[in-house]
């Protein structure tokens, strides 16, 4: 008898997307099993953000989705609003790109973490609460957090309001992270940290994540499998290692050269080679 593998976690099959008469994503598929992570790449304008949003159906009103999207087995697509409202923050959290315009400005950073808890937990006493945002601010590293659940979100460095948002998505403990550019505008020392961040509360947490980015040093970094997507379709899946060492698809190719390395001859724009081999 053969042994029957476990379904996955979200189960994304011939996903449509279209703002009107052209669709801007073109009927993707795509998996991603419990505690595993898959890194969904392509330059800006390929549809990655909108997968995401259309994953916590977060497109705007008239938008047009068609395929499935299958979540621990349950279909999002079909799903009444109020259903769809208790998913979103508490079994599947999201990072948004910039944390700057995520944040509110004029709210204390504690606050902001409490507002996720509270939505799906409004049973919670205040000091449970407050007890809940400390446990969520260390754990992600953020410093002083007695003290620091009071400031603002200016008052916090880039890297430390990334940390911020990923308190918020995660306090919840959400099956399915979906981190949208998480390391964007963050120097390269920062970036490190976030990617460790994450590493850790996936194997802590056996948390699922989609990550989506156009940088695949990064993406190298987290993946263990890695979809490319190029025009709103994905033309190539691998598990990582294969992906990088042997892509199938020139656009992959084109994508892997143009990544400086020391060798990189600088006086050729980078995007030449996407340019040039895609055709």
């Amino acid at each position: 008898m053969e042994s029957m593998l476990p379904a996955p976690l979200l189960d994304v099959r011939n996903l449509t997307i279209s703002f009107g008469a052209n669709p801007s994503v073109k009927g993707i598929s795509f998996q991603i099993d419990a505690g595993e992570t898959l890194g969904l790449v392509g330059e800006s304008g390929s549809g990655k953000s909108i997968t995401s949003l259309a994953l916590l159906r977060l497109l705007p009103p008239g938008t047009q989705v068609t395929g499935n999207i299958a979540f621990n087995g349950e279909d999002l697509l079909s799903l009444p609003e109020e259903s769809m409202r208790r998913h979103r923050g508490s079994s599947i959290g999201m990072i948004f790109q910039e944390p700057m315009t995520a944040l509110n400005p004029s709210m204390r950073i504690g606050e902001q973490i409490a507002e996720a808890l509270r939505a799906h937990h409004p049973e919670l006493s205040r000091s449970s609460i407050r007890a809940k945002v400390l446990e969520a601010m260390r754990e992600v590293g953020l410093p002083d957090p007695e003290r620091r659940v009071r400031d603002y979100p200016h008052q916090f460095s880039g890297g430390q309001r990334q940390r911020i948002l990923i308190a918020m998505a995660l306090i919840n403990r959400p099956r399915l992270l979906i981190a949208d550019e998480p390391t964007t505008a963050l120097d390269v020392t920062v970036q490190k940290q976030i990617i460790e961040l994450l590493n850790y509360l996936r194997l802590n947490y056996r948390l699922s994540i989609l990550f989506i980015s156009h940088d695949l040093a990064v993406v190298s970094q987290i993946a263990d499998r890695v979809a490319v997507m190029q025009h709103g379709e994905i033309i190539e899946q691998a598990p990582a290692q294969t992906l990088f060492r042997h892509p199938q698809h020139p656009y992959t190719r084109s994508l892997l050269a143009a990544a400086p390395t020391m060798r990189t001859d600088r006086s050729r724009p980078l995007m030449q080679e996407i340019s040039h081999e895609s055709r």
